[in-house]
């Protein structure tokens, strides 16, 4: 693999003169305004037999501005300026035109075009050029590089309590200070680049350099991010090259007539499952396209890296559709796997690492491919953090499946602190996926129907609803102090969000009832979601404190069947879970020298009972308990 990885870098530095110029290709494809106001255009159609460019500025004559034809496939077009000022105004209206092999005329949106929009009164999206006078400055420098990453999963649309499409400047100025206030750190923004199907969550893109028109302008998304940074906030993006949108009309698909270009042809070019198209990432356009796009987000918008989705569907020539995973070597080595896909994922990593060493990487693999998240010098993919996968299926699988009494002290251990020690892991009890419609919540699965009824202080605590608040915070804190070395969560999770999430299509009336986040719950006095967002808020700073996620593995010390008793030390704290559903314990000995408590999910400020006086100090004593010379009372 490395050596595949090698042959490709060698060829990029003796064909298009090093990897810095080869990705600096978003400045020259596309529609680009030069400096004495002129227009360059650059294409890339391999199948096409001619390509014009059509608009508001030659009222959409598609043959008066025909490109030039170059070697490799590739078209270029010179515009010169008009008295000083460009031919082609900002806000106007383009296309691209393409004569296909069979003689048709093809309209397409640029697949480097950086804004599209769509009229109210259509179906598809218009490529509008963007180039105002003066573009958004960015004012703040980007936060170091993160040691513990405290991850908010957000999507701006979904950012408000209101039912409609929300916008950056809400997330700016509305939603950005309550992620601030939770102590996360680092945001990871889903949806960002431009996808027609609104419900798609932003897994459809159709333009790949377009910052979704729908939350507002690309300079708003600047903004966003620039106000982000000046709070000490990473902004990752969470890009999808596993795969595109089949759209043709406003989409890659099919853009100069043929059923490849950017797309392996035929079987092979299309995801059974996504019903979408799959990139060639043999070709070295596909690979220009893929490496320039995601410097682009860096170097334009200010990323500090990136979430990439569907890493498994890459990996894999099957794409991980009916495979098992049980950690034979053999499944990850072998004629199955996309050696040309890999190589890719480990050219992108090193092209960040070498180009922007403080952006970070995260790889979204069921599958766990051994190095995936190891140094590409040693042929590992070159990943800074793989997401843990297995822990939110574990607490729905025990959740669903087990009575309390039945829960497994050493199976949640092992499912908590299985990884490979040497490549960094992102723990989390949920994300987007479980509140997606056709799924629950966490706190959907524990409380279920009386949320609608049982969650104001003015009602008596019900056993559903002190159960499912006790285990909520419970579960997050385990989850953050023993699954990995970061931590995320899904916006509004953190409180225990009612309902799901459903974003408006054909089978819900095209409803935004559920495609929002109701944040004005936890700011409802009389509700007891604040119990959960203050208990979310004090873990994350606890974390910020001591920094268990950037220290080495907790040693577990008790994992106690019978009194359903967990306990573990980490960066210098001592964690103890008492999962029994009835039996409080007195006097219980564990491992630990002095102490004093720090945080208690039984607090009466988090929704709990108040069982412990916080100001007592307590001393260990000379008593060896689970191999440690001292041991404390608790």
């Amino acid at each position: 693999r490395y050596s595949l990885f090698y042959n490709h870098l060698k060829n990029i530095e003796e064909s298009e003169g090093g990897l810095d110029k080869f990705t600096k290709s978003y400045k020259t494809f596309g529609v680009n305004q030069l400096a004495d106001g002129g227009i360059y255009c650059k294409e890339w159609a391999p199948g096409a037999e001619a390509v014009f460019l059509a608009g508001d500025f030659n009222g959409w004559n598609p043959f008066s501005h025909p490109y030039k034809k170059l070697e490799y496939g590739k078209w270029e077009l010179f515009i010169p300026p008009e008295d000083g000022c460009s031919p082609v105004p900002h806000g106007s209206k383009l296309k691209v035109v393409i004569r296909a092999q069979n003689g048709a005329l093809l309209y397409r949106i640029s697949p480097w075009a950086r804004y599209v929009v769509r009229d109210e009164d259509k179906v598809n999206y218009d490529w509008v050029h963007w180039n105002p006078p003066q573009s958004y400055i960015h004012k703040n420098p980007s936060p170091k590089r993160l040691k513990s990453l405290r991850i908010y999963e957000s999507h701006v649309g979904i950012a408000s309590p209101e039912g409609k499409v929300a916008s950056y400047k809400n997330f700016t100025y509305n939603v950005l200070p309550r992620i601030k206030d939770l102590g996360y750190n680092c945001v990871q923004l889903m949806a960002i680049m431009e996808h027609a199907y609104y419900a798609s969550f932003g897994y459809q893109v159709t333009s790949f350099f377009a910052a979704s028109s729908r939350y507002g302008t690309p300079d708003d998304l600047k903004e966003m991010i620039d106000v982000a940074h000046s709070m000490g906030i990473t902004v990752l993006l969470d890009v999808v090259h596993s795969h595109a949108s089949k759209n043709s009309e406003d989409g890659l698909n099919q853009f100069d007539g043929t059923d490849s270009c950017f797309f392996h042809s035929g079987y092979r070019g299309n995801h059974q499952l996504w019903d979408s198209r799959l990139f060639d990432y043999a070709n070295w356009e596909v690979l220009r396209f893929l490496l320039s796009n995601l410097r682009m987000w860096i170097e334009d918008y200010r990323f500090d890296g990136f979430r990439f989705d569907g890493v498994t569907s890459m990996l894999y020539h099957h794409h991980g559709i009916g495979t098992g995973f049980s950690g034979d070597y053999n499944e990850y080595f072998g004629l199955h796997v996309d050696e040309d896909a890999l190589c890719y994922l480990m050219l992108a990593n090193h092209m960040i690492n070498s180009l922007h060493p403080e952006c970070i990487t995260i790889a979204e693999d069921v599958s766990g491919m051994p190095a995936l998240c190891r140094p590409v010098a040693e042929g590992g993919g070159g990943f800074d953090y793989r997401l843990a996968m297995a822990i939110p299926d574990k607490w729905i699988q025990i959740i669903k499946e087990l009575k309390d009494e039945d829960w497994n002290m050493g199976n949640i251990v092992h499912t908590l602190t299985n990884r490979r020690h040497e490549e960094k892991y992102i723990a989390y009890a949920e994300s987007h996926d479980q509140a997606l419609v056709g799924d629950k919540t966490l706190a959907f699965r524990l409380m279920d129907a009386e949320m609608y009824t049982n969650m104001s202080v003015l009602m008596p605590l019900t056993p559903v609803i002190d159960r499912g608040i006790q285990l909520h915070k419970m579960i997050r804190l385990i989850t953050h102090a023993l699954g990995g070395e970061s931590y995320l969560n899904f916006m509004g999770n953190e409180f225990g969000h009612p309902e799901w999430l459903d974003f408006p299509r054909i089978g819900n009336n095209e409803s935004y009832h559920y495609a929002r986040r109701q944040f004005n719950l936890t700011e409802d006095d009389l509700l007891r979601y604040k119990f959960l967002n203050a208990f979310d808020r004090d873990m994350n700073r606890l974390e910020e404190r001591f920094g268990w996620l950037a220290s080495p593995q907790a040693y577990v010390s008790e994992k106690h069947e019978s009194n359903k008793v967990i306990a573990f030390e980490r960066a210098g704290l001592i964690f103890i879970f008492n999962f029994h559903p009835y039996q409080s314990y007195v006097d219980y000995r564990v491992v630990a020298f002095k102490y004093k408590i720090l945080l208690d999910s039984d607090a009466g400020e988090y929704g709990g009972h108040q069982r412990l006086d916080h100001n007592t100090e307590y001393f260990s004593e000379e008593y060896p308990h689970n191999y440690r010379p001292n041991s404390i009372m608790v």
